[in-house]
């Protein structure tokens, strides 16, 4: 498994590891091929609501935005096959994190995982689709937690 973590944020006051860490424990868990790879992006407040407008519709800026592949790319044998890309806004976290009275790191963690499991098919456009969602997301937290992160 191949995990990319970027940042157009000058200076990254984030851990870029940690992301990477995050998401390739996800994919793990959720049992995702070896050959996979994924990015995740970390950027300001401007780009994620300009991106939100363009590939949703909606105004404003969002926590975070997943981007599959519509069909894998042909790769060689030996090299892995991209699944999409997560883009996360730390600045929209930090405020939802004291919006809801968590840490940064919480939100950041759960806004990680959340972007991966949409990349491996999890919705949450039903109800019944958000609730499964929403439970594994709190699986995968709390094996996270336990891993010792």
């Amino acid at each position: 498994m191949l995990v990319r973590v970027s940042s157009n944020r000058d200076p990254e006051p984030l851990a870029l590891d940690a992301f990477e860490r995050l998401a390739s424990f996800v994919l793990r868990m959720e049992e995702a091929p070896d050959a996979v790879e994924l990015s995740v992006a970390l950027v300001g407040t401007d780009e994620i609501a300009s991106l939100n407008e363009a590939y949703r519709g909606v105004e404003g800026p969002t926590d975070v935005l997943s981007f599959g592949c519509d069909e894998p790319c042909a790769v060689a044998s030996d090299e892995p096959v991209a699944i999409g890309d997560v883009v996360i806004a730390p600045e929209v976290a930090l405020r939802q994190a004291a919006e809801l009275g968590g840490t940064v790191e919480d939100e950041l963690d759960l806004l990680v995982v959340h972007g991966v499991l949409h990349l491996l098919g999890y919705d949450h456009e039903a109800d019944d689709d958000a609730a499964v969602m929403q439970a594994r997301e709190r699986v995968l937290l709390a094996a996270w937690a336990d891993a010792g992160r």
